[in-house]
């Protein structure tokens, strides 16, 4: 799997030039991500190739993924319950 180099990888997709995105991602990463279940770590994927708009409306926005699993793991990220 390579997993230095898949953290490595999803460490670059964190950066997104905002920072409030960039922090809320980098957390995830570090704290959560490493006991993360398999479909979890999908959802993280997909999510980090959305687009920095439609991201922020996610995390920041109050928008909520019609996706049940990135609806999931962006609760988690803002730490919803």
């Amino acid at each position: 799997m390579g997993d230095a180099r898949t953290l490595a990888r999803l460490r670059w997709h964190c950066r997104r030039g905002m920072k409030e995105l960039d922090v809320l991602l980098a957390r995830y990463l570090e704290h959560d991500y490493p006991g993360a279940a398999t479909l979890e770590r999908e959802a993280f994927a997909r999510l980090l190739d959305l687009q920095d708009p439609e991201l922020f409306g996610y995390l920041l926005g109050g928008e909520r993924p019609a996706d049940d699993a990135l609806r999931h793991l962006v609760a988690r990220i803002r730490h919803d319950p």
